[in-house]
């Protein structure tokens, strides 16, 4: 009986290790796509990523696939496995009943779509022109509805999709956590609009050698603990991160000409996303196990070093002579000055460019759009102008065009509906990931003002990142911090330094 288990157990993960061969290519070829492949080799690409993803599908669909998962979810069964394998079942279950749900040529046709839509994108957002890629949203969307459809849900259609990206995650939880901090933030706001301080934001606009860019970029990098051997530094439109595997975890970032901010904190942030990758349990390799709990913790992850680490002042205590020597303008500017150049609150069009306090308000507005879109309340051709309302409404501005407005994110094109808001729950899980660092790493500014990082990385490794996804993202949250989600630590450190830098 126990020979049985095991010749199951190793079949069964040796079509997962099967699987992961193929998301390898496929993704290695998305990547290829979004950094530097042909346009015009879009089209046949995306019918070879179709294909690739249907085979995909049909492995974790297929009956073997589920009677693997039948035999192995028996209670007497189940108890001779591993943790590990229980786990690496329990996921492949929630998955296989999830994606079981959907006939697998509607899957495919989806596969073919969201590869011709990202395209259709960048070329719509390039000519401002929303019109090319309205009918390609339109189908997503329609999708997006149809799947839910197939999962099913118990109160909002949201919560179905939501889940996807961040488990056990609902809209009932998620409005109060969401309406707590937009309160909070725009009473910040508004307090720092009133004061009539400024902060020095134009020092980061001028003439910045994008060599010396992707110089500094590299070196922080490497400060940060990234192993360049398991990873690359490349460019893209819009800055990713994307895990090959296990020892291939790649980074984008876009070097702007006159602007060294949007580079510098791209870099910083993706780093976060590839260190969380790099510092997965190399066992785990080739399973379910190895990839982050949940977009959530790992945007957590990104938004720490990125925010409460990068834009610290402490950081740049230790690194700022770097960029004093690549980038001579800044030589007779003190340190002082650059920290409130590049914690500058200004309400801005692009949320990739938005300042750390106003960030949570562009999730908002595409949270809101997200859940109305599914529940059908609106229609894709009523985006430019519910994006341009809600602009106005949350940030005081008005795009003037649809490139920066409702064409600006690539996600929709992906038919990652239900994504955006784990953005804002990466803030909220980092802020109270950075309470904790503190109790138990007292002194970890000063680590950083000495040039020291590596003491944190390991802390992050320690308690987060080796797990990899053999924990639930709420287990993970409590486990380290003693709580579940809790906005407050994120309010907290908002205002206290906000206040600070804008003498309220």
């Amino acid at each position: 009986m126990t020979t049985d288990i095991e010749s199951i157990a190793s079949s069964f993960l040796s079509e997962l290790s099967r699987w992961e061969h193929f998301r390898e290519v496929r993704d290695l070829l998305d990547w290829d796509m979004r950094t530097g492949s042909p346009r015009k080799a879009a089209s046949l690409r995306s019918e070879t990523v179709g294909v690739i993803s249907d085979e995909m599908f049909r492995l974790k669909t297929s009956p073997r696939f589920g009677e693997y998962l039948l035999r192995l979810q028996d209670p007497g069964v189940a108890s001779s496995l591993s943790k590990d394998v229980r786990r690496i079942v329990a996921l492949e279950a929630r998955e296989y009943e999830r994606n079981r749900k959907i006939p697998q040529e509607r899957y495919q046709k989806f596969a073919v779509l969201v590869a011709k839509a990202g395209a259709i994108w960048e070329e719509a957002k390039e000519t401002s022109n929303f019109a090319l890629y309205r009918p390609y949203l339109e189908q997503v969307v329609a999708m997006k509805r149809e799947f839910v459809d197939y999962f099913g849900y118990r109160e909002h259609p949201y919560d179905a999709l939501l889940d996807e990206y961040e488990p056990g995650m609902t809209v009932a939880k998620l409005d109060p956590v969401f309406a707590y901090l937009r309160d909070e933030t725009v009473k910040l706001l508004q307090s720092i609009v009133n004061s009539g301080c400024t902060l020095p934001g134009d020092l980061l606009v001028g003439d910045f050698d994008k060599a010396s860019q992707r110089e500094l970029s590299v070196q922080l990098l490497e400060q940060m603990g990234y192993d360049f051997e398991a990873g690359r530094l490349d460019e893209s439109i819009h800055p990713f991160q994307t895990t090959i595997n296990r020892f291939d975890a790649r980074v984008t970032t876009n070097f702007r000409a006159h602007h060294i901010d949007f580079a510098l904190f791209s870099t910083l942030h993706e780093g976060g996303h590839a260190l969380y990758e790099q510092g997965i349990n190399p066992e785990f390799a080739g399973t379910p196990l190895s990839a982050g709990a949940s977009l959530g913790l790992h945007e957590s992850q990104s938004r720490f070093w990125e925010n409460m680490i990068g834009r610290s002042m402490e950081f740049w205590q230790a690194y700022y002579g770097r960029v004093q020597t690549l980038f001579p303008q800044f030589r007779d500017v003190p340190v002082s000055e650059f920290h409130k150049a590049v914690n500058e609150v200004k309400p801005s069009l692009i949320r990739i460019e938005a300042d750390e306090l106003t960030y949570n308000l562009h999730i908002m507005v595409r949270y809101e759009i997200e859940k109305s879109l599914v529940s059908g309340d609106i229609k894709v051709s009523d985006l430019p102008e519910i994006w341009r309302e809600k602009m106005k409404d949350y940030l005081g501005i008005v795009p003037g065009d649809d490139a920066t407005g409702v064409l600006q994110d690539v996600h929709w094109s992906d038919g990652s509906i239900g994504y955006f808001p784990t953005y804002t729950l990466g803030n909220v899980y980092s802020a109270q990931f950075r309470h904790q660092l503190q109790k138990e790493m007292p002194d970890y500014l000063n680590e950083i003002k000495r040039g020291n990082l590596l003491g944190i990385r390991e802390w992050l490794k320690e308690k987060i990142h080796r797990f990899g996804n053999s924990e639930d993202p709420v287990d993970i949250l409590t486990r380290v911090t003693g709580e579940e989600l809790n906005a407050k630590y994120l309010v907290d450190y908002l205002n206290e330094k906000f206040r600070e830098l804008y003498n309220l």
